[in-house]
C-alpha cells in the first residue's frame, strides 16, 4: 500500500487557491474594462479616469495570464487534471477578453495621428448647422490643412468620392436612409447636404458627418467627411466610417 505525502494535501489546496485567484482577476479586469467605457460615457469618471480603469484591467488580465501560467506548471508536477483545465479556460477566457483591446492597439499603432478624414481634401465639405458644437469642441470646427491631407492620402488611399448615374434627390433619400440605418443623429437635411453625428457605442465618443452631394449632368458625386470632436487621432475610426457608408450608399443605389 503506497502512503500518500503529507504535504501533498496542502499543495493541493494552494493550488485551487491559485486558481481561484486567477479566475478573481480576470473577473475584476472583465469589469474594468467593460466599465470603463460606460462609466465615462454616462460622465460618472473623467476621461483620463476611464483610461486609468483600462489600463488596470489589462494588469489584472496579466495577473491572471500568469497564476494560470503557474497553475498549469504546478499541476504537470503534481498530475492535477482538473486544475489543470482550469488554467487552460481562464486563459482561453483572457485571451478572448483582450482581443478587442488589442486590436484596438494594433490599430493606433498604424493609423496617423489624425482625426479630421473627408473624401475631398482641397475643399472639404463645411460643417454649417453642427458649427457651434465643433466650435465648442477640442477638436474645431475647421479642417487641419495639408498635413492631414497627406497622412490621409498615404494611411487611406481607398477614401475617394462616389459618383452613381442618379439625380440628386434620388442620392439624397438614399443618403437619408442609410444615416438612418447607421442611427445617426441628423442635425440638417437640405437638397444637397446633410449634417448629423454619429456616437461610438463604447465610450460615446462624438464624431460629426457632413455629406455633400455635386450634381453632375446626369451624375452626382457624394463628398463625405468625418470629423472627431476629441482626440488627436482617430485611430482610423473615420476612414473607415466613410468607406462604409459610401459602400453601403452604392449598393443601395444600384
Amino acid at each position: 500500500m503506497v502512503r500518500q505525502r503529507p504535504h501533498q494535501p496542502a499543495k493541493r489546496r494552494w493550488l485551487h487557491v491559485i486558481v481561484w485567484l486567477s479566475v478573481l482577476a480576470l473577473l475584476a479586469a472583465a469589469l474594468l474594462m467593460a466599465g470603463a467605457g460606460p462609466a465615462y460615457r454616462w460622465q460618472w469618471i473623467s476621461l483620463g479616469e476611464a483610461f486609468n480603469l483600462l489600463r488596470n484591467g489589462v494588469y489584472a488580465a496579466t495577473a491572471a495570464v500568469a497564476l494560470s501560467v503557474l497553475v498549469l506548471l504546478v499541476s504537470a508536477i503534481l498530475r492535477r487534471g482538473g486544475t489543470a483545465i482550469a488554467a487552460i479556460g481562464v486563459l482561453l477566457a483572457t485571451a478572448a477578453l483582450l482581443y478587442m483591446p488589442w486590436q484596438q492597439w494594433q490599430r493606433a499603432q498604424e493609423a496617423p495621428v489624425i482625426h479630421d478624414i473627408t473624401t475631398d481634401t482641397q475643399q472639404p465639405p463645411p460643417f454649417v448647422a453642427l458649427r457651434d458644437e465643433r466650435e465648442a469642441a477640442p477638436n474645431g470646427v475647421a479642417y487641419p490643412g495639408d498635413d492631414t491631407a497627406e497622412q490621409q492620402r498615404t494611411a487611406y488611399p481607398n477614401v475617394q468620392p462616389l459618383v452613381v448615374n442618379a439625380p440628386a434627390a434620388t442620392v439624397l433619400a438614399a443618403v437619408q436612409a442609410e444615416v438612418d440605418a447607421a442611427g445617426w443623429d441628423i442635425a440638417e437635411i437640405t437638397p444637397t447636404r446633410l449634417e448629423a453625428t454619429a456616437v461610438t457605442r463604447w465610450f460615446g465618443f462624438e464624431d460629426d458627418v457632413v455629406i455633400r452631394l455635386t450634381e453632375q449632368g446626369e451624375r452626382t458625386q457624394v463628398d463625405m467627411r468625418s470629423a472627431s470632436r476629441l482626440g488627436a487621432s482617430d485611430v482610423g475610426t473615420n476612414a473607415l466610417r466613410i468607406e462604409t457608408f459610401l459602400n453601403a450608399l452604392r449598393k443601395r443605389l444600384e
